[in-house]
């Protein structure tokens, strides 16, 4: 693997990573099998993180995902902000 390809994959699982254990909004941190469960969201967050995406921009978005990718109702924005600012102090620079 490319020194940029490993970089890429440390990003991708740094951003898992949050959503797995900061975030997690169907409670499955603690479920080995499903640690995979949010790994379809972690390119969209990249996208925005490599953007300089603000922090409501990163609130936004995961409400998005809870309410029309997951049909749950929307988490409260001010519970998302420490996710968010998690994410934003990810490195996400290849």
């Amino acid at each position: 693997m490319s020194r940029r390809g490993k970089r890429a994959a440390e990003i991708q699982e740094a951003i898992a990573t949050v959503l797995l254990h900061d975030w997690d909004p169907i409670g499955v941190s603690d479920v080995p099998a499903a640690h995979d469960e949010y790994n379809s969201y972690v390119g969209g967050v990249y996208r925005l993180l490599s953007s300089a995406a603000s922090e409501f921009e990163i609130i936004h978005h995961l409400i998005k995902l809870e309410t029309t990718s997951m049909g749950l109702s929307a988490g409260s924005p001010e519970q998302l902000k420490d996710v968010a600012r998690k994410l934003l102090e990810l490195k996400v620079s290849l």
